[in-house]
Formats: structure tokens, C-alpha cells, sequence
């Protein structure tokens, strides 16, 4: 049986969260500056601990003292006194650093093709008919096996398909001209703010994200300062993230202690403008992902920027200080009131309001999986350095990295863009080419002022074409006829949880 983790503490008593019971999620929730990343770091080193990995956003870039052994400061020495607490030993843990941007950490990517096409349309804040038109250029890229793996591949083929809007109408539906427009558009502004680092191979193998090293979980951690100006990139990020996981792992039932607990910082970005659609995917992760092993746990401002039924499965809480300044704000206390376990000998409401710095109401499940009673407490101070590493130390940390050198170098291997540019050279043969008879040339020729070339309009150019409409017409019909077998199966849409929505990996 492993220990459990002692978080936070009273006078009297010291506050447990029971590892068998941390895949049942939870929240640290609190106004800025009344501690959550102190109590995020306490609860990460907790964890690595007992061999546990973990993965969490580095938003403010002060979560990299992780890797350090903490020191004895005045705040600290307060604290512990108060809490009547011996000095700790103090210690570093094992790190990761992590940056889709390729700046601060170790490069993270993913493939196009396993965004799919449900969390790529929140990215790029497509309306539902360019959403369609999105899905539809999915299935034609399944159906052409043609591989989804960068920006350009996606820019490639949405030109293909809006060049060839006619030919793919009778089979897929309607190809608007305009939506095809809106979408490559969506696609630069993506770009600009970093996406195009983010979308290549080598892709994240998540098992690098669940090592430990000498019994410790290593804790992975993201570099977020920059990747947060981006707030839709960050959120569908971690949402890719959370549906690999599923994708990957097998079932392994209760265990006395997590395979990984990941940490959703600035949880409303993940909330915000999502559509239904999208929640309820959302919803469905937060509640079958346990059954894999993992825990999720949510950090926000207020417990009203997570929505109810995905609040509702969160059975550890931590709750910091808020400030009723605003009618949602008290609305907000009174909820969180009611929602917590009672303490006859506690007014939480009150109490919510007068929280200092570094003090939270604590319920943790117990062991029969039912919300403790809701107690005042502080949480304890984290053994490792409060604050960020040097710049130095950050090199230093990423050199001795397990996974140095293995991302670094982007591939780029043969994949749509390629592809749709081979073809379109095919049934160009050469003026000097043997067995070419000037009857053929003077064919080749008269197609080529009439016919616009594939490759030509894929590269912007209002060049002439030579002779590939009834090449291409061709390919299509063999397309579809190898199709025909397989055309039930390939309905189901692919989407945010990988092969539990029928996501063709790639």
C-alpha cells in the first residue's frame, strides 16, 4: 500500500490525499496571488514521490525550482512554526522541460492528421459549415492516403480540393470556395503565434511523459509564459494531450496509486467558447480517463469557469481565498459553500472570504471514495526551491534530459504536400522523350493551352497545364471504387478521443 500524501495541515491534524483515490480528479481553485502554484508545486513533488509522473503548465515560469533542493527562508520558518513543524529535508525532483514553441524546452509536436478535425476546428475558430468543409478534407485525404502531418499538408490539400470543388461535389458534398478561403486564412494566423513549430515528426511518444528515475515520477513541465498569448493553441494543446493518453493506455481498473496526474492550469481557457460538441468530449475524457490510470486536476481562479457536470466528478478540493468584489464572485462563494462537505464547526463561506496567503479548505476523498468533511488548513511548504532555476541551470537541465536529442531535429518525411506534388507530375513526358511521336506532341501540346497543371495551381502559379483532366478524373473513379468496401466503416468521424471516436492515426 503506498503512503499517503500528506498536502496541507491544522493545529491538530495533518491532511492526506489518499494515491488510490487521486484518479478521481480534483481542483485547486483561488483568487491570484493566494497560492495555488505553491500548493500545485507541493502536490507535483508529492507525487513524484511515490513514482509517480506528472505533467503541468508552467505558467507564471516559476515551477522549474522543482528541480532544486528548497532552502530555509523567513516565510518558511514562519510557517513551519506555526504549524508547530519540524525543518523538512529538502530536496529536488526529477524534470522534464517541455515548449511547443522550441524555445524554453525539449520540442513538442503533433501531427495534423492526429489533431483531427473536431479540435483543429477550435483552434483555428472555424463556424460549423467550415468546420464541415474541415471534416470533409479529412476523409479525402483518408480516402487518397494521402498523410496529414504538417501545415503545408493541409494547405496543399485544401487547394486541391478547392481547385477540384466539382469533381469531389457528387462524392463528399459541397466544397465552398469561400470556406476553403476562411480556413487557409485561420491556418496564417496559427502560424504567426507558433503553430507551424507545433504541427511535424517526430510527434510526443506519451510514454516519454511517464519515466521515472531512481523511484521518482519525473515531472514534466511546460513552458507557458509565451505558449498562454496563444490561449486557443494552449488549451487544444492540452486537449490532444489528455486524448492521446486515452488513445494510448489500457484499461488497468483501481490501483493504489496513479500512472500519471495531469495538471490543467488556467482551466477556463480549456472552457471558454468551447462548443457543445466539444464538452461533451470533454466530459467524457474527465470521466473515463480515470479507468486508465491518470488524474486530472483543474486550476482556476473560480469554480464557476468549470462547467457543472465536469465540476461535479472532481472529488478532491482545495479551495483558496476568493474575493467577492462582483455578484459572480458571490455567487461563486455561496456555491462553493454548498457544494463542500459541511463542517458543523465551520462557517466555509465566511471562511472563503478570510483565507490568507498560502491557507485553504481542504476535502479529500476517503477511502470509501466520499469527500471528507471540509477542513481550514495550511498547506505545507514544498522541499524544493520556490521559484524559477537559472537560465544556465535550465541548459544544464535539459542537456542531461532523458529525452535529449531525440526531438530536436524536425522530420519531414513524404506526406500530402509531396505526394499531390508527384502526381500532378505525372503524363508529362519530355519533348526528347523516346517513343513520343509528333502526333502526341502536337496533342500534349493543345491540352497544355487548354488544361490549367495540378502542380501549377497547388504552387499559386497562373502557368499552362499539360493534358492531366482525364489522368486525374481517372484517379478519382479507381479511388472510389477501391473505397467501396470500406466506405461504412470510414463514417465514423475521427475526433478528440482517438479510437474511442474512430480517429484513424497516422
Amino acid at each position: 500500500m503506498v503512503n499517503s500524501l500528506i498536502i496541507a495541515a491544522t493545529n491538530t491534524a495533518e491532511l492526506a490525499l489518499l494515491p488510490a483515490m487521486a484518479t478521481r480528479h480534483g481542483c485547486i481553485t483561488g483568487a491570484t496571488g493566494t497560492g495555488k502554484t505553491v500548493t500545485l508545486q507541493k502536490m507535483a513533488e508529492s507525487f513524484s514521490s511515490i513514482g509517480v509522473p506528472v505533467f503541468m503548465a508552467d505558467i507564471k515560469g516559476d515551477l522549474t525550482g522543482i528541480s532544486k533542493p528548497g532552502v530555509l527562508s523567513d516565510k518558511l520558518k514562519t510557517r513551519l512554526e506555526k504549524l508547530q513543524l519540524d525543518e523538512p529535508s529538502w530536496q529536488g525532483f526529477p524534470v522534464t522541460l517541455w515548449d511547443v514553441l522550441q524555445e524554453s524546452g525539449h520540442p513538442l509536436r503533433a501531427t495534423i492528421s492526429d489533431m483531427g478535425p473536431l479540435l483543429l476546428s477550435r483552434l483555428l475558430n472555424l463556424n460549423e459549415t467550415q468546420e464541415g468543409v474541415l471534416t470533409l478534407i479529412f476523409r479525402v485525404a483518408d480516402d487518397q492516403g494521402l498523410l496529414l502531418l504538417d501545415l503545408k499538408d493541409l494547405r496543399a490539400l485544401l487547394q486541391f480540393a478547392g481547385d477540384n470543388a466539382d469533381t469531389f461535389k457528387t462524392r463528399y458534398g459541397n466544397v465552398s470556395p469561400a470556406s476553403i478561403g476562411a480556413i487557409q486564412r485561420a491556418l496564417l494566423q496559427i502560424e504567426a503565434q507558433g503553430g507551424d513549430r507545433f504541427f511535424g515528426e517526430p510527434m510526443l511518444a506519451i510514454e516519454d511523459l511517464m519515466q521515472t528515475i531512481d523511484g521518482q515520477g519525473v515531472i514534466n513541465i511546460l513552458a507557458a509564459e509565451k505558449l498562454l498569448n496563444s490561449p486557443r493553441l494552449y488549451s487544444c494543446f492540452l486537449l490532444w494531450l489528455l486524448s492521446e493518453l486515452y488513445d494510448h493506455l489500457p484499461e488497468c481498473g483501481d490501483r493504489d496509486k496513479p500512472k500519471l496526474v495531469f495538471f490543467f492550469d488556467e482551466a477556463h481557457l480549456l472552457f471558454n467558447m468551447a462548443s457543445p460538441a466539444l464538452l461533451e468530449k470533454i466530459e467524457q475524457v474527465v470521466r473515463l480517463i480515470r479507468s486508465k490510470g491518470v488524474g486530472i486536476y483543474f486550476v482556476t481562479q473560480n469554480p464557476l469557469d468549470i462547467p457543472q457536470k465536469i465540476l461535479a466528478q472532481l472529488g478532491n478540493r482545495i479551495q483558496h481565498a476568493l474575493r467577492a468584489f462582483t455578484p459572480r464572485d458571490q455567487k461563486a462563494v455561496t456555491i462553493i459553500a454548498e457544494t463542500m462537505r459541511p463542517n458543523p464547526h465551520l462557517n466555509i463561506k465566511q471562511a472563503i472570504l478570510e483565507l490568507s496567503v498560502g491557507e485553504a479548505l481542504v476535502s479529500f476523498l476517503d477511502t470509501g471514495g466520499t469527500p471528507a468533511i471540509t477542513q481550514r488548513a495550511f498547506i505545507l511548504p514544498p522541499v524544493s526551491q520556490i521559484g524559477p532555476i537559472s537560465t544556465q541551470e535550465r541548459v544544464q537541465l535539459m542537456q542531461s534530459s532523458l529525452v535529449a536529442g531525440v526531438y530536436e531535429q524536425a522530420v519531414d518525411r513524404e506526406s500530402a504536400f509531396e505526394l499531390l506534388q508527384k502526381r500532378a507530375g505525372i503524363g508529362h513526358p519530355a519533348a526528347d522523350s523516346p517513343g513520343t511521336t509528333d502526333s502526341q506532341d502536337s496533342k500534349n501540346s493543345a491540352t497544355n493551352t487548354f488544361w490549367p497543371d495540378l502542380s501549377d495551381l497547388l504552387l499559386g502559379s497562373t502557368g499552362k497545364r499539360g493534358g492531366r483532366r482525364e489522368g486525374m478524373i481517372d484517379a478519382f473513379a479507381k479511388s472510389a471504387a477501391r473505397s467501396v468496401g470500406s466506405s461504412i466503416a470510414r463514417e465514423i468521424t475521427r475526433g478528440l478521443l482517438g479510437s474511442m471516436l474512430g480517429r484513424k492515426r497516422r
